[in-house]
């Protein structure tokens, strides 16, 4: 099956409140991505560029309907991340 990603997509940022995913979701915003959430565990209730953050996958994905996750994770949680996703 594949994934097609367009103007339409909406958008869950894991690892939003990092270095990597702060700068790439204000580089989305400015293109026009649809990020409806971030994802950062510890961070709930923090946000980002305006972009609520939730402790997990679960607890955002209750309040917005995402189509699609990007990862901006350390790469020994990105099995993880993923599996969560």
């Amino acid at each position: 099956m594949a994934i097609l990603v367009d103007e339409d997509t909406k958008i869950l940022v894991q690892g939003i409140t990092g270095k990597q995913g702060t700068f790439h979701t204000k580089l989305m915003l400015d293109y026009g991505s649809k990020i409806l959430a971030g994802v950062t565990p510890g961070k709930a209730g923090a946000s980002v560029e305006g972009i609520p953050v939730y402790g997990s996958v679960a607890d955002a994905v209750r309040e917005h309907d995402v189509t699609a996750s990007i990862l901006f994770v350390p790469a020994y949680t990105i099995r993880d991340a993923a599996i969560e996703a």
